[in-house]
């Protein structure tokens, strides 16, 4: 059997369907959009779980375009909803806008992008010009289209865009706007925030505010940017974030949709794996999986059924408002960080509504970004009854995240601390003075995280990123080879300068600590691992037992 292509990183749902590849079917979000009969439908998902895609599948089933796309849903479930919402397929004109490419260093850069967008969508419905109602608005209709056109000219495009859709058509206009908060949060970091949400919240406003043109609007993004910022006074604005039980299912893949998704794939035997790594998200009350990780995992397996389950997540969300968390964390939380890593809950405020421009003010703030952005699933709520503020557990959702967690936090929180002064270190590690090598240790060791499962690799990575500085040594780690040496060396470009050996072991309990640091030191002769140090010419070397436990740390020497 000839397996179906699975749509990695294809968010067109014309080419979805043509070239076969597998399709989840959601397309009775098409039916609750209809039922619900809302003006504006804000949604709002984590990156990477499928916005685009169905903004393409709506614009492809209500558009009137000039060829007929109902083949595209042949055997899909909206055709077995019935006439009540077949009768309204490719019956409305469509303006489809996405703003996910906006992230330039400027804003002029930046306006551009979005100038851009706008045009190719006029370029799109450019047939509408040979409409004798519309000569009037040709002129203003192809500056606009040939980005001549000056800054109020783009404005108001949406709005300008639809009533001349309205005209054409004699129906009134569906707006589709993907990714609407991309713009806003790179103009956050690129530090023209203001300027962005100025021309953001006109173009919202003469579209969806004051358009009597507008059938129903969707629009899509990772965070809920606050009403005043940008919806102003939009009353017939309905916010469905992660919390709302309402369109649940539409984003990420339920339970069944990934059995079935592993039964047609022959590897039932790697659900549990999937689930493990990939589950673990609540929107609403649904139980959903990130369907980008599943897809990306599943055709690794194809490839090599034995495949170990990557990060696939990683790098296509917000890691750079993660990365602040851990730059401003203080000891509290990096005691919440290490907390959620264990597996265990913590409790924080949520607040729907930030704006970018507020995520650093307060932990909390932060804590919320990362729970709308798919960091943390909800495990419980409580409302405050004094202050009326709702509160959240939050819990790291699966695998994957913890794998994030595990590996970039951690890699930051590293890089944090080998920004500072480490010279005191460097001095006490080659002399042999063990006792202030040991206090700038646990010193740096509780300006990181640990875990309680920390295995020997976190404590090595750690030693050996702080050491990697010393000027005119080389640091040699061997963890890695697994080869029967010790597991750091410190070697002089001389050979007439002092080298260093240590050897690292974990303790279970803190009585540990003084009898491990024997064990290191009776292995360091045991396995004679100065023999390779003497082969290359070195004669004065120290010895180091280091023994860990937690943010606890116990060294003795020898050979001075």
């Amino acid at each position: 059997m000839e397996f179906k292509p699975l749509p990695i990183g294809i968010d067109n749902f014309e080419k979805l369907i043509t070239r076969g590849y597998y399709f989840i079917d959601k397309t009775l979000l098409i039916k609750d959009l209809l039922d619900n009969k809302t003006d504006v439908n804000l949604f709002t998902r984590p990156r990477r779980f499928g916005k685009t895609l169905n903004m393409s599948m709506l614009q492809y089933f209500f558009e009137d375009s000039k060829k007929d796309n109902s083949y595209l849903f042949e055997g899909l479930n909206i055709m077995n909803a019935g006439e009540k919402y077949t009768s309204h397929m490719g019956k409305y004109p469509v303006i489809n806008l996405s703003l996910k490419s906006a992230k330039q260093p400027t804003f002029e850069l930046a306006y551009i992008s979005i100038r851009r967008r706008i045009a190719e969508e006029y370029k799109r419905h450019e047939y509408i010009l040979e409409h004798q109602e519309l000569k009037h608005e040709n002129e203003r209709y192809l500056k606009i289209l040939k980005e001549q056109g000056e800054e109020g000219d783009y404005i108001d495009a949406l709005y300008f865009l639809s009533e001349c859709l309205e005209k054409y058509h004699n129906k009134k206009v569906i707006i589709l706007i993907d990714e609407y908060d991309v713009p806003l949060e790179n103009a956050f970091f690129e530090g023209f925030y203001d300027r962005m949400i100025k021309l953001i919240r006109s173009l919202f406003e003469s579209a969806l505010k004051t358009n009597s043109s507008l059938e129903f609007s969707v629009i899509t993004g990772c965070l809920r940017i606050s009403r005043e910022s940008i919806f102003t006074g939009l009353n017939n604005l309905n916010i469905i974030s992660i919390l709302n039980d309402r369109y649940a299912e539409y984003f990420g893949f339920s339970d069944n949709e990934v059995k079935e998704l592993t039964k047609y794939y022959n590897m039932e035997e790697k659900y549990s794996l999937i689930k493990e790594w990939y589950n673990g998200y609540i929107f609403g009350n649904i139980n959903v999986y990130n369907p980008w990780s599943v897809i990306k995992f599943i055709y690794d397996l194809l490839a090599n059924i034995n495949v170990f389950p990557s990060s696939y997540w990683a790098n296509t969300s917000s890691n750079s408002i993660v990365k602040s968390l851990i730059e401003k964390a203080d000891d509290e939380t990096k005691a919440e960080i290490e907390t959620l890593i264990e597996g265990k809950t913590i409790e924080k405020p949520i607040h729907e509504d930030i704006t970018y421009d507020e995520v650093y003010d307060t932990m909390d703030n932060l804590y919320n970004f990362m729970f709308f952005t798919g960091y943390f699933k909800k495990i419980d709520e409580r409302i405050d009854e004094r202050t009326k503020v709702k509160y959240l557990k939050l819990k790291i959702p699966n695998e994957e995240i913890k794998y994030i967690f595990r590996e970039k936090v951690l890699k930051w929180f590293n890089a944090k601390i080998k920004a500072e002064d480490l010279s005191k270190v460097y001095t006490s590690v080659l002399k042999g003075d063990v006792e202030v090598f040991q206090t700038e240790i646990n010193r740096l060791l509780r300006k990181t995280i640990s875990f309680n499962d920390a295995y020997e690799n976190f404590y090595h990575g750690f030693i050996v990123g702080i050491l990697s500085g010393i000027d005119g040594y080389i640091v040699k780690s061997n963890r890695e080879s697994g080869d029967g040496r010790s597991d750091i060396y410190i070697r002089p470009l001389s050979i007439f300068q002092r080298a260093v050996i240590i050897e690292i072991k974990i303790c279970d309990k803190p009585k540990e600590l003084f009898t491990k640091c024997d064990k290191a030191l009776e292995q360091i002769e045991k396995m004679k691992y100065e023999e390779e140090l003497n082969e290359e010419g070195y004669e004065d070397i120290i010895k180091y037992g280091m023994a860990f436990y937690r943010k606890d740390c116990f060294i003795k020497v020898k050979g001075v």
